[in-house]
């Protein structure tokens, strides 16, 4: 059975606002850095701007959805879990789960769609990618 892959994020002062906790919009920045480091430890590299440049292949977003459970602070090292939980014909679904001191801060659902890249037009999943996603599909 495959497990979900770690990410493990470093959060600093500079990630918080004066409540001490970090800003809102940062969460959504770990959980794409998180599903950025997904894309480099399956496919080498540099995860989405090797996509881009050598391959091709843009996946840009269509839908992202979070859900907040506890505050993240710098107390703690944010251990993001990432796994792709849908491949359809043209997009993928990855699932975000961020923990600190093994609470659950936040989780969400993130869609993208497979485009070629430097004519920004949809295509459909590229072989080479469906065989490395499909292998790690987890539901949630």
């Amino acid at each position: 059975m495959n497990a979900a892959f770690c990410h493990e994020i470093r959060v600093t002062w500079g990630d918080c606002d004066p409540a001490r906790i970090a800003y809102t919009a940062r969460l959504p920045w770990f959980a794409l850095d998180a599903i950025n480091a997904w894309w480099e430890a399956h496919l080498g590299g540099d995860g989405w701007y090797q996509l881009e440049l050598d391959r091709n292949i843009g996946t840009p977003f269509v839908h992202m959805s979070m859900d907040f459970r506890a505050p993240v602070t710098p107390r703690h090292r944010l251990q993001c879990s990432v796994w792709p939980s849908a491949l359809g014909d043209r997009s993928v679904t990855f699932r975000v789960d961020g923990h600190q001191d093994g609470v659950l801060c936040f989780e969400g659902t993130f869609v993208c769609v497979f485009v070629i890249a430097d004519q920004f037009k949809s295509q459909p999943a590229p072989e080479p990618l469906r065989q490395v996603i499909a292998p790690h599909i987890l539901s949630a």
